[in-house]
C-alpha cells in the first residue's frame, strides 16, 4: 500500500466545448479547493487495485483503510502481509487510536508488516501504481471535489482491475545487490 496527497482544483469559468473547427477551450485560471489523500492498495499477482480518497492523511485514516480491507477482502486470510513505507502514520499504534483495543489487537494479529528500506520506497509496487493512477487518471484534469475524486479513482480502479493487469517487476536480486549496496549491512570478516 501507499498513499499520495492530491490538490483539488475547480474551474473558475465553464470550459467551451470543442467544435468541428476548434478544440475545447479551457481557461488557465483555476480555484484551489483544498486537498485530499489517496490510499492505494494492490495485489500484484492477481492484478487488483483499490483506491480510497479521504480528506486527510492521519494515523486513524490509514488504520481505518487497512481495517476495512481486513474486514472485507481479507476477512478469511491469515496472515496478511502489508508492504508499506516507513511513514510516521504506518504504525501499530495507529490501530489503537482508530479502534477499541480488542478490535485493534485482532487486526494486528492478522497483519505482518513489511516496511520498505529507508530511501527505498520505490521498491513498493503500490508507489509505481500511484504513478500509473496519476498519469492515467489525474494529470491534466481539474478535479474540484472529494466526491468527484472518489468517482474518478473508482472508475480507474475498476477499469484497471477488469484487465487483470499484473505488474511486470523487473528488479532482480542481483540488481538489488548492486543498486542497493549502501542499504545492506556490512560485516567485518
Amino acid at each position: 500500500m501507499d498513499e499520495q496527497p492530491v490538490q483539488l482544483t475547480k474551474e473558475t469559468r465553464t470550459p467551451i466545448p470543442a467544435t468541428r473547427d476548434r478544440p475545447k477551450r479551457v481557461d488557465y485560471e483555476y480555484e484551489r479547493n483544498g486537498t485530499a489523500s489517496l490510499f492505494l492498495f494492490c495485489e500484484t499477482l492477481v492484478g487488483w487495485r483499490q483506491v480510497a480518497a479521504r480528506p486527510r492523511r492521519t494515523k486513524v485514516d490509514w488504520a481505518e483503510e487497512v481495517g476495512r480491507l481486513l474486514r472485507t477482502r481479507y476477512a478469511r486470510c491469515e496472515p496478511v502481509t502489508l508492504v508499506c513505507d516507513n511513514l510516521n502514520t504506518h504504525t501499530r499504534g495507529a490501530f489503537y487510536e482508530a479502534f477499541e483495543p480488542a478490535e485493534a489487537r485482532a487486526y494486528l494479529r492478522k497483519l505482518r508488516f513489511c516496511h520498505t528500506p529507508k530511501h527505498g520506497s520505490w521498491l513498493n509496487v503500490a508507489e509505481c501504481e500511484l504513478s500509473c493512477l496519476t498519469r492515467q487518471c489525474l494529470t491534466g484534469r481539474r478535479i474540484g471535489t472529494l466526491a468527484k475524486l472518489r468517482s474518478e479513482t473508482a472508475a480507474w480502479s475498476a477499469a484497471t482491475n477488469a484487465t487483470c493487469r499484473d505488474v511486470d517487476w523487473q528488479f532482480t536480486t542481483e540488481q538489488a545487490r548492486i543498486n542497493l549496496k549502501s542499504l545492506y549491512p556490512k560485516f567485518k570478516h
